[in-house]
């Protein structure tokens, strides 16, 4: 009998700049039990694209043309069953004040690796959902 494919957490990239969507992209592919299902390059396709292909998680740029990133959260989060969303930036963590929009946790571009984005996902994830 084959083996069942593990289940994989499905993000979608959002970030308004080609160079960062590869990037970030790329980071999710290197990360076992990970894969990209999206990508989008505004707020608004961010929403739209959730509605549409229910990823577990968005990587979300902060600031993005029309509405901005922490304004797609706040969306995103009123979505029926919304995926876990992790804000990124270029800004250092400190310097960087996300409350009310829904966000379950903050990542400098800079920060992105493996496994800060392991590690962020279990800290935010649901109960009983992990990668691999």
């Amino acid at each position: 009998m084959p083996e069942e494919p593990a289940a994989r957490v499905g993000v979608l990239v959002v970030d308004d700049q080609e160079p960062f969507r590869r990037a970030m992209a790329a980071v999710v592919e290197e990360t076992e039990g990970f894969a990209v299902v999206g990508v989008a390059a505004t707020g608004e396709d961010s929403v739209a694209a959730v509605a549409e292909l229910a990823p577990d998680l968005v990587l979300m740029d902060v600031n993005l043309p029309g509405i901005d990133g922490l304004e797609a959260s706040r969306r995103i989060r009123e979505q029926p069953r919304p995926p876990v969303v992790l804000l990124l930036s270029t800004y250092d963590e400190d310097e960087f004040e996300r409350a009310g929009c829904g966000a379950a946790g903050y990542i400098s571009k800079a920060a992105l690796t493996p496994d800060r984005l392991r590690q962020a996902w279990q800290q935010a994830a649901a109960p009983g959902v992990s990668p691999g």
